[in-house]
């Protein structure tokens, strides 16, 4: 895979376009932030293409918009991440739905 032009994530436009306020990325919690830093660590890495991430965080908005799912931009995000790397064999759902689960029971928080 091509290396990440840093400027192709700062460009994103459009119903992708990252949140900013004053030229900076917005985040209203950490757990965004560590999203966000995650899918690009991993394009970062070559597991994937950034245009992939992009085109499943556009298909994501776009069902979210026609089934009038209220979320935010990062819950989007998230759900689009997931998908790419499920689609990619990079994620075990069932991991993914055990971690979940550990997180709303509150056997697990987001504290590090």
């Amino acid at each position: 895979m091509e290396p990440l032009p840093s400027r192709e994530i700062a460009d994103m436009t459009g119903v992708e376009a990252l949140p900013r306020k004053n030229g900076e990325l917005v985040f209203d919690e950490a757990w965004q932030g560590r999203i966000f830093g995650m899918t690009v660590a991993m394009s970062h890495e070559a597991c994937f293409a950034w245009r992939e991430f992009q085109a499943h965080l556009i298909e994501e908005i776009a069902h979210a918009e026609r089934e009038g799912e209220p979320s935010s931009y990062y819950e989007r995000w998230l759900h689009a991440f997931e998908q790419l790397l499920a689609d990619k064999g990079l994620l075990d759902a069932a991991a993914l739905a055990e971690r979940t689960r550990d997180f709303e029971s509150g056997r697990r928080d987001d504290v590090f």
